[in-house]
């Protein structure tokens, strides 16, 4: 079944530089899954952490579904990362110098079927670098404005 459902983290490329990204499985419920095929996603303030050689997700906010019955998902609960070790320890190393975060930027479908999110190490912008951001978004936006003219 092909889904083109994709949920983006809009605030994360305006806070944050990407150095890497890397895409991982979401280990989620049944309830959680029809959620995000409505698109009842939000990552407001989530993150990633690795303890124990796992990688989690904290804060992704996915609505309860409607229609289910008794079987409720607690909205923000942590979720696994599903990587290989080589990975996870790759984000480790990188992480492990100052500055330096594991960000989640989208969650979409593959072309399997499957719900994937794509996580990024990222370096905090300062706040010259985000006036740069909206300057380059104003300029592109007059480009486009007076291309489709």
């Amino acid at each position: 079944m092909k889904n083109s459902i994709s949920i983006k983290n809009k605030k994360a490329s305006f806070e944050f530089t990407f150095l890497e990204e890397f895409v991982a499985g979401i280990v989620l419920f049944g309830t959680e899954v029809k959620s995000i095929r409505n698109g009842n996603a939000s990552f407001t303030d989530s993150y990633c952490y690795i303890d124990e050689g796992e990688i989690f997700l904290k804060n992704l906010h996915i609505s309860e579904y409607k229609n289910s019955s008794y079987n409720k998902h607690e909205p923000t609960r942590i979720r696994k990362l599903l990587l290989t070790k080589r990975e996870i320890n790759k984000i480790k190393q990188k992480i492990s110098e100052k500055g330096l975060t594991v960000i989640p930027i989208k969650i979409f479908f593959n072309e399997r079927g499957l719900i994937k999110i794509s996580i990024a190490i990222a370096k905090g912008k300062k706040n010259w670098d985000k006036r740069e951001s909206i300057k380059e978004k104003d300029i592109n936006r007059e480009i486009q404005r007076n291309y489709e003219r």
